[in-house]
């Protein structure tokens, strides 16, 4: 869930952040060299599936230990943010650990426009492969705990206010990731992201989905985290209507400074 990381970014000679100074190899060893696209297309598949398998599999997990709305809520968003966090430090060095095509959609967007990021074919691999994670993620969180491996939800999430809160949620992690890329602290994100999407579960009214495969998965499980299908399409445009809004933020906040005149 975080932009590719650092070494990616400098495969064209540019990055969003002032040049570092990179460790050199020792004498005679091999160089370092980028994952191959299979492994990047690999990593966004298993880290999607594992991130919507921890938030269904919790959720179900939940409501059989209590009928608590609120502690049902409160276990649901903690295994969240430990589960994305450990995710995003095994699978960022792979391949960003985007696990979200909002989020590649937007580096695609800074990477066309002459920043760093994935490149078309990357973008056009990881987003199936993210889909594809999340809906397997859902069936095997509902084969963990003998629910229907496949039952559409019923759980309608189609009322505007929720739309609003996809929106929110969605500005709030693009401007994050991005402004951590724009100010060298990607280092940070498996905190910073699983935070905020932690917070991001209670501050928002629609929990905080702010992930079109997320979204896409969550439709194949009828239980606590499930959304109806025909909320989805709504879901995901206004995520990404989100992400556009956080790219805005993220240019407004982050613009570059101007050298003061001697």
């Amino acid at each position: 869930m975080t932009t590719t990381e650092a070494t990616e970014h400098d495969r064209a000679g540019q990055s969003p952040i002032a040049p570092v100074a990179e460790p050199q190899p020792a004498p005679g060893a091999t160089p370092p060299q980028a994952p191959p696209l299979l492994a990047k297309a690999a990593a966004e598949l298993v880290g999607t599936a594992a991130l919507v398998a921890v938030v269904v599999g919790s959720g179900i997990q939940a409501t059989e230990l209590t009928k608590d709305v609120g502690l049902q809520l409160l276990a649901n968003s903690t295994a969240t943010v430990f589960g994305l966090g450990v995710l995003i430090a095994l699978l960022g060095p792979v391949s960003g650990a985007h696990f979200n095509p909002a989020v590649t959609l937007a580096e695609w967007w800074t990477a066309r426009r002459g920043g760093a990021g994935v490149t078309l074919r990357e973008a056009a691999v990881y987003v199936p492969a993210q889909v594809a994670g999340a809906i397997a993620g859902s069936v095997l969180a509902d084969a963990m705990f003998g629910e229907p491996l496949v039952k559409w939800s019923t759980h309608d999430r189609s009322a505007g206010h929720l739309l609003l809160g996809e929106v929110v949620a969605t500005a709030g992690l693009i401007l994050l990731i991005f402004g951590l890329a724009r100010t060298d602290r990607l280092r940070f994100a498996p905190v910073a992201v699983a935070s905020y999407i932690g917070a991001a579960y209670w501050f928002t009214s629609s929990t905080s989905f702010a992930n079109p495969a997320v979204t896409i998965g969550r439709a194949f499980t009828d239980t606590f985290a499930g959304i109806a299908p025909g909320s989805v399409a709504g879901f995901i445009a206004m995520q990404l209507v989100g992400a556009v809004v956080g790219l805005a933020l993220v240019a407004l906040i982050f613009m570059p400074g101007r050298e003061a005149a001697e």
